[in-house]
């Protein structure tokens, strides 16, 4: 698929727990000035009015007509059918809010939904860090490709998606990738975000550095603090990063046992990927102890670091070499070392989501004629 020479347009919404974000997306760029309001989410009547107010204003900027509406919202819902269910950040849609079916009706076009976790590693597997990655290996003269790509991204919480073989995992019941369900191995009577998110960050912060809930400072400030870049507890938030490091590299490293891809990072807390990443991918690369002692590969590939100029090198270079079929004359190229590669968003958190709801739009309009 070639968004950038498609000249459909599709509008757009990222959807958030404070204000809605509109926009419209044409041959994979954005083609009007965005539309941020507040989402009301205290009032379905008022919340609903003011998703109708963005996507006519959003309307009126327009030169061609839209083909479709298409954006992230927050779970759990029925996507395909457009359905809204139980939110804990917008308590009006309790109950489920069919808001697909609503938009159809109000501006004659087909709606399409999903998750901004998985909408954000669609947009980086058409358009970021998946082909990147193919083009950089197939410049280095390596036979190898890559066709699957599962994104994480930190911020308020641990969203994540997967594309396999270029197409988005939905799920049976529109659940595929709900990795923020992990156990979190720091404390197993609770799931992974409370380890990996904003809060969590903040929270480990206040407690290893000994201040009060009123002067935490924000995910930048202790991104700083560790950085020596401002004044604070440098080593309580040298270890606050380490440890999320650890929990992300486990969590990373259950979804890759059962998905065979590259990875990719985005969201606000992603920007520290220098603080976390080292750490995580030691976790990924480190071992079982079996009973007698041997050891045992957590992982049956070897992770890379893609933002590593050294490691980015060996992982487009591999271990290729020449073998001989036995019994001919022939030879072929083998390359036995199995490794997977972490990268951050190539085109930003909210860019790689806008162009996975436009992708996914398009793509559900040639399936859906």
């Amino acid at each position: 698929m070639n968004i950038y020479s498609d000249k459909r347009v599709v509008l757009t919404l990222d959807a958030g727990g404070s204000n809605f974000v509109f926009s419209a997306i044409q041959g994979g760029v954005e083609i009007v000035d965005q539309v941020c309001l507040p989402s009301n989410a205290h009032d379905l009547d008022l919340c609903l009015k003011t998703i109708f107010k963005g996507f006519h204003n959003i309307q009126q900027q327009l030169h061609d007509s839209a083909v479709a509406i298409s954006f992230a919202f927050p779970g759990p819902a029925d996507y395909p059918n457009g359905i809204i269910g139980d939110l804990p950040n917008l308590p009006a849609f309790r109950g489920g809010v069919a808001i697909g079916p609503m938009l159809e009706e109000e501006f004659s076009l087909p709606v399409y939904i999903n998750n901004d976790g998985s909408l954000f590693v669609y947009g980086e597997a058409i358009a970021g860090l998946l082909p990147e990655v193919n083009k950089l290996l197939e410049k280095s003269g390596s036979g190898k490709r890559y066709s699957n790509l599962i994104g994480f991204t930190l911020g308020t919480g641990f969203g994540a998606g997967i594309v396999i073989s270029g197409k988005l995992l939905i799920g049976d019941n529109s659940l595929g990738g709900e990795a923020w369900l992990l156990r979190d191995m720091a404390d197993t009577t609770t799931n992974i975000e409370e380890s990996i998110s904003i809060r969590a960050l903040k929270n480990a912060y206040a407690l290893k550095a000994g201040i009060t809930e009123g002067e935490i400072p924000g995910p930048k400030e202790i991104e700083q603090i560790a950085m020596g870049e401002m004044v604070g507890d440098m080593e309580a938030a040298m270890e606050v990063y380490k440890e999320m490091g650890q929990a992300l590299g486990e969590a990373m490293a259950t979804v890759t046992t059962l998905v065979d891809g590259l990875i990719v990072l985005g969201g606000g807390i992603s920007a520290a990927h220098h603080l976390f990443l080292e750490e995580a991918i030691a976790q990924m690369n480190s071992n079982f102890s079996k009973p007698k002692g041997n050891l045992l590969s957590r992982l049956a590939m070897q992770i890379f670091n893609l933002e590593d100029k050294e490691q980015r090198k060996q992982f487009l270079t591999g271990d290729s070499r020449t073998i001989e079929v036995p019994g001919t004359e022939r030879r072929m190229i083998y390359d036995p070392l199995a490794r997977s590669g972490i990268g951050i968003s190539r085109l930003g958190t909210s860019e790689s989501v806008a162009i996975g709801a436009y992708a996914y739009a398009l793509d559900r309009l040639e399936k859906d004629k």
